[in-house]
């Protein structure tokens, strides 16, 4: 059963995810579970408390998504043989999707995401972690998985960085598309086409 400040927290996220950090007053998120201000302020010190735990709470979903999904960076270079390429290209396919699925469609996920997506405007903190999850860090990450495919398939004379940009921009621009249906799978779909599509391209 959820406690109090985890409902706190839930709520708050829900309403940052609607209409932005900046516009959301403590009194709003107390409000919407029906307590007072100072009930609140029994479980957090104020509204930037609040933003602090939901960043610490990502922090850490992301960790043991880390340790349950993580590609190795040099994963890939380990056997040449077509048998473990298809395996390699395989799990990078796996946690794409995957990835895919808890950005847009685990609710804490997905509402951090629209979070940071309307407020990266105006907060520079929250435009920097935008970034870190959902620009450059993937991009850097996706760049040494690219850079590996790339030397298994003999195609070492591509640019690892354009690759991984070729390969999840469309991933990115889905996910923001899967916002505005009610058919989640549908999107997850047209990632896994354009997943094999590129991975195709690759051998």
């Amino acid at each position: 059963m959820e406690t109090t400040k985890e409902l706190i927290l839930i709520a708050a996220l829900r309403l940052f995810a609607k209409n932005g950090y900046e516009a959301v007053s403590t009194r709003q998120i107390a409000g919407q579970l029906g307590m007072t201000k100072g009930a609140l302020y029994k479980h957090y010190k104020n509204k930037r408390d609040i933003f602090d735990s939901i960043v610490s709470r990502m922090r850490e979903r992301d960790l043991e998504r880390a340790r349950e999904f993580g590609v190795p960076k040099d994963s890939l270079s380990k056997e040449t043989e077509e048998s473990y390429r298809d395996t390699a290209l395989e799990k990078i396919k796996a946690f794409s999707i995957a990835q895919f699925r808890y950005w847009t469609k685990d609710e804490f996920a997905s509402s951090f995401r629209k979070m940071l997506t309307l407020e990266q405007y105006r907060n520079q903190e929250i435009a920097d972690l935008l970034r870190q999850y959902l620009i450059s860090g993937v991009i850097t990450h996706t760049q040494d998985l690219m850079r590996e495919v790339a030397k298994l398939h003999h195609k070492g004379g591509k640019d690892p960085q354009i690759l991984a940009l070729e390969y999840f921009a469309p991933i990115y621009m889905m996910m923001n598309f899967s916002d505005g249906i009610d058919d989640k799978e549908e999107a997850v779909l047209m990632v896994e086409k354009h997943i094999n599509y590129f991975m195709e391209s690759m051998r």
